[in-house]
């Protein structure tokens, strides 16, 4: 997190537009988008640092919602200094695959085909190689010694025992408890002057709003002689309650609008499986169903109804967090603790590399060959990722 007493921030529009680019290109889901984040914002923009951000990363993992999202939501906090910053990310980010989605959920033509396959392939190889860049460069400066090395791989091997969200947070628990004793003796970075745009009255209010709208929604839904509070409340539940980013949501999804009957199964696998070919966050999944929803229900209103439902908690979550979280970060054992959490991020990010990433997109030898290429391109050309997204697939399917 920034730590000058005096930010240079910029401008709700500069974050809109670095976001809305990305918002286009980033595929491969929310650990892909970490890494494309940390290329465009830790790397060339250099908003913020490596331990920063990997903090935000660290703090994202422990909340509910998804946390690519939230991070890029805080990244627009702290660079704007204001909340509309934050939505400013957000909602840029958002927009592109929220509009084709709602698209697609409202009757627009798929993309099939042997041609689009290639394609699609192509794009698992963008990840894979941008996943890889982010383990590489965040390794370098997140695990410098054998202490914080040893921490990472631990968290590697508890992330690959023991998949989803428990293993993920449980690596970065043990990662914490582990700094305190083995990370002690540095002096804490963040003192007088942190700069957290968020004051501890706002934050108490967000969390406030999350809990009452979390016991509030339900009994407004059974209230209401309209639908519509509780299609938004199945959301919102769904995104309260998602630990470990955005395919857990699906089985929460799936209870949430099929058992009631707003959408066919059906129709749900279908927008599932579109979603998977879609840049930017996967709970963008939530526009497609609004749209996609029986009537009364389905249509535009129902697409920004679902997609405000199921980012809100998230968000809410991460503002309410982030002033408590600096003032952890201030104390010795706080920032032993946290110097250890980083590198278990780095051991998480390595295993999800492995599992989903490469076990999806390296299935023969050429697949190996592009994603090398893309990782030495992205590395040591330094070319931008959006021309690895061009690339890439062009090449899987020059190959095909």
């Amino acid at each position: 997190m920034p730590e000058s007493k005096s930010p240079h921030r910029g401008t709700p529009v500069e974050v809109f537009f670095a976001f809305f680019k990305l918002g286009f290109i980033s595929f491969g889901g929310p650990i892909a988008h970490l890494g494309y984040f940390r290329d465009e914002f830790v790397g060339r923009r250099k908003w913020i640092d490596d331990k920063a951000y990997a903090e935000l990363v660290a703090l994202c993992q422990f909340l509910p919602g998804p946390a690519s999202s939230q991070v890029g939501f805080s990244l627009g906090l702290f660079r704007t200094g204001t909340l509309v910053g934050g939505l400013s990310a957000c909602l840029a980010f958002t927009l592109p695959s929220a509009i084709l989605m709602a698209a697609l959920g409202l009757g627009a033509a798929s993309f099939s085909g042997e041609t689009a396959d290639a394609l699609l392939h192509g794009l698992k190889l963008v990840a894979a190689a941008i996943v890889a860049q982010a383990v590489w460069g965040m390794a370098k400066s997140l695990t410098p010694d054998l202490p914080r090395i040893g921490i990472g791989a631990a968290a590697l091997l508890l992330a690959s025992l023991l998949a989803g969200a428990a293993g993920q947070l449980g690596a970065i628990v043990l990662g914490a408890i582990a700094g305190m004793f083995l990370c002690a003796g540095h002096t804490p970075l963040a003192r007088e002057g942190r700069f957290v745009p968020v004051s501890k009255r706002s934050a108490w209010i967000a969390l406030t709003l999350a809990a009452l709208l979390f016991i509030g929604l339900p009994v407004l839904a059974q209230l209401a002689m309209s639908p519509f509070p509780a299609f938004f409340e199945a959301f919102y539940r769904s995104g309260a309650l998602v630990f470990g980013g955005g395919h857990v949501v699906l089985p929460l999804l799936e209870a949430s609008v099929v058992a009631p009957g707003w959408v066919s199964a059906d129709s749900f696998l279908a927008g599932y499986g579109l979603a998977q070919a879609m840049p930017g966050p996967l709970f963008t999944f939530a526009a497609y169903l609004g749209a996609a929803a029986v009537q009364p229900l389905g249509g535009i209103v129902a697409a920004c109804l679902a997609l405000m439902g199921i980012f809100l908690p998230g968000l809410l979550l991460v503002y309410g967090a982030l002033p408590f979280a600096a003032d952890l970060q201030a104390r010795p054992k706080a920032d032993a603790a946290i110097r250890g959490a980083n590198a278990a991020v780095v051991g998480i990010l390595a295993a999800a590399l492995y599992d989903p990433v490469l076990q999806a997109a390296v299935l023969s030898w050429q697949d190996a060959a592009i994603a090398v290429a893309g990782f030495c391109l992205l590395v040591y050309a330094r070319i931008p990722s959006w021309a690895v997204v061009v690339v890439l697939p062009l090449a899987s399917l020059a190959l095909s």
